[in-house]
């Protein structure tokens, strides 16, 4: 299947609302396409005060005169005529939050488009960019697709494709992706106004699901790889970040890395070991024989600090033999179902 326009500007009705789509917005208004109009979330509580706060993209929006629309569903015929009066020649859906019935899909007289941080089908849904990373893909990318009325099950009309290692942390590739999402997204558009984009449907094989991030799953298991949890790490940083409990209270744990050599002896998972100059050594895998480097951590009440820095300091909650996951009661052998000072996340 092709799309063919003429050569002319497209106008464009465009959809989303975090950091990430407004840099899709911001590759828009700096092309030769034309916005006409935006919608977004509704305002959300932020803040100390929670006073209704603007998203990026409404904020982006508002300082180019854009008209800005917030409703709360675009199931209603009220919020679907107002989307048919901007007479938009397609729509841009990115990271909107809203489901698009099928009225609104076929709306626009060339359809809608979503810029997707994951290449499809790999990681369809929620959270395709932290999921990528904490099951070691080698690459992330952009996919820009042809919207129908599955989870992300449209048809492919351009990817581009950027490389994972073992130092890239959710908030890299995120603003990576964010940045090669209006890149991808503005040459899409450019050639299908020029001389039309063939849709490739989406392979049966390979399909995986990124379902939405919690805080309750970024507290780590110490019997789980090192390798396993250094991508788990990187992938929740800057959220939900993972956490572990020291004395019963939450510590975060910001970056880590696999130590190649491992142990000769078992230990408990969890049990702090010698350090490095720079980094914290944790005993892991099922006989605690794997060592976890962390080098940036965040103690209970305090900021995120490199492990050079508390190891300088002699903090005193970090010496060897420390066990993170249990309360200090624990340790001492106090039965399991007696009370402690411990609390859920």
């Amino acid at each position: 299947m092709s799309h063919r326009v003429e050569g002319q500007p497209l106008r464009i009705v465009f959809a989303g609302t975090p950091d990430f789509a407004a840099e899709s917005l911001k590759a828009l208004l700096a092309s030769r396409h034309q916005v006409v109009g935006v919608y977004t979330q509704p305002d959300r509580p932020a803040g100390r005060g929670r006073k209704l706060t603007p998203g990026p993209v409404k904020r982006l929006a508002l300082e180019h005169e854009l008209p800005v629309e917030q409703p709360l569903s675009l199931k209603d015929e009220a919020a679907q005529r107002r989307l048919a009066e901007f007479d938009a020649d397609i729509m841009i859906v990115v990271a909107y939050g809203l489901l698009l019935p099928q009225a609104v899909l076929d709306t626009p007289r060339l359809g809608c488009l979503n810029v997707h941080a994951s290449l499809l089908p790999r990681w369809r849904g929620a959270a395709p960019i932290q999921r990528a990373i904490e099951a070691g893909d080698s690459e992330s990318g952009i996919t820009l697709m042809q919207m129908d009325a599955g989870l992300d099950t449209g048809d492919m009309l351009l990817i581009k494709r950027t490389p994972i290692d073992d130092t890239t942390t959710g908030g890299d590739l995120h603003d990576r992706l964010a940045a090669l999402g209006g890149e991808t997204l503005v040459e899409g558009l450019d050639a299908l106004a020029a001389q039309g984009l063939t849709a490739t449907p989406q392979p049966q094989d390979g399909v995986t699901y990124a379902s939405k991030l919690s805080k309750p799953e970024a507290e780590l298991d110490f019997r789980q790889p090192a390798t396993a949890l250094s991508r788990r790490i990187r992938a929740f940083n800057p959220w939900p970040v993972a956490w572990t409990r020291l004395d019963g209270e939450p510590l975060r744990l910001w970056f880590a890395v696999a130590e190649a050599e491992a142990s000769d002896r078992d230990i408990e998972p969890g049990t702090l070991l010698e350090p490095a100059a720079d980094a914290l050594r944790i005993a892991c895998g099922e006989n605690g024989r794997e060592v976890l480097r962390v080098t940036k951590l965040q103690l209970p009440g305090g900021k995120p600090l490199a492990a050079r820095d508390l190891l300088n300091a002699n903090h005193p909650r970090l010496g060897p033999g420390q066990c993170f996951g249990r309360s200090s009661d624990q340790r001492l052998g106090r039965a399991a179902d007696q009370p402690s000072k411990e609390t859920d996340q």
